[in-house]
């Protein structure tokens, strides 16, 4: 597997490729996100269409659950979304603040946060913005926040305890996060963590669901509460265009369950709201 830095830039790439393709533009140069071998992120997503503040432009099909669902998102309340993307849980979680509350979406993709600014400005917020970051490094102020979320991010995070402790170090007294990821139960083989695409699409990234709890609880959290679970079986042809017929094989036969979960976690003290 890359270094941290390297992953970060790969990662980087390919969901600027996404944005580039959803927005229409042709991204058909060196990095060639329009040929046939661009993976299909969408796979494991959720369907947000009916859900109160959807706004299909700003989705990119890339998350793994629904965390605003789960996340006891109040009227006026302070909501940070990490991996906002083209702001889809952004625009979800502005419907549930109202007018009185703010909603701040990072990014460390440039491109992403250009395609939420337009989404932004078509609808017309002034309460919500996007600030291209890392989540390892917020330039959020300690103790600032009501809830944290995050749909399918936190997994492409070189170092998670680093993402944890900056949850934590932003989040009020008593305040929450939830967050929706894929976690592991079983090994996957040495061929596919060497997949890039793999990761990027969330897989070769993830922990095992013990370390991942274990990652929550290190930061600090109590009240650790898996709210949903589901196994996720990766249809052969999500795999074809990216890594070879015997790396598809291996995983088949492997004793891998690949598990999308929205987890919640409460940082201790009392809260001023």
């Amino acid at each position: 597997m890359q270094d941290a830095k390297e992953i970060k830039e790969i990662v980087k790439r390919k969901y600027g490729d996404i944005a580039r393709k959803k927005s229409g533009e042709n991204c058909c140069g060196s990095s060639g996100c329009c040929s046939s071998g661009t993976p299909e992120y969408s796979a494991i997503g959720d369907n947000y269409e009916k859900i109160e503040g959807y706004m299909a432009e700003a989705d990119l099909g890339l998350g793994c659950g629904l965390p605003t669902e789960y996340a006891d998102i109040k009227p006026g309340d302070t909501v940070v979304d990490l991996g906002s993307g083209a702001g889809n849980d952004v625009f979800v979680a502005r419907s549930m603040v109202g007018e009185s509350g703010r909603v701040i979406g990072i990014d460390m993709t440039p491109e992403m946060i250009e395609q939420a600014n337009i989404n932004k400005d078509r609808l017309g917020f002034e309460n919500v913005e996007f600030h291209h970051s890392e989540i390892e490094d917020l330039p959020l102020e300690q103790n600032s926040v009501d809830v944290v979320v995050s749909n399918c991010v936190l997994n492409l995070v070189p170092d998670k305890n680093k993402a944890f402790s900056e949850i934590y170090r932003i989040l009020k007294p008593g305040a929450h996060f939830c967050v929706s990821d894929i976690v592991l139960k079983g090994e996957l083989p040495e061929e596919l963590k060497r997949s890039v695409e793999v990761y990027v699409g969330c897989v070769a990234g993830a922990l095992q669901m013990d370390d991942y709890l274990g990652v929550i609880k290190e930061a600090g959290f109590s009240g650790i509460e898996i709210k949903t679970s589901k196994a996720i079986r990766l249809r052969d042809e999500i795999f074809k265009d990216f890594i070879t017929e015997r790396e598809i094989e291996i995983y088949n036969k492997s004793q891998l369950d690949i598990i999308s979960i929205t987890v919640v976690g409460t940082k201790p003290g009392h809260s001023d709201t």
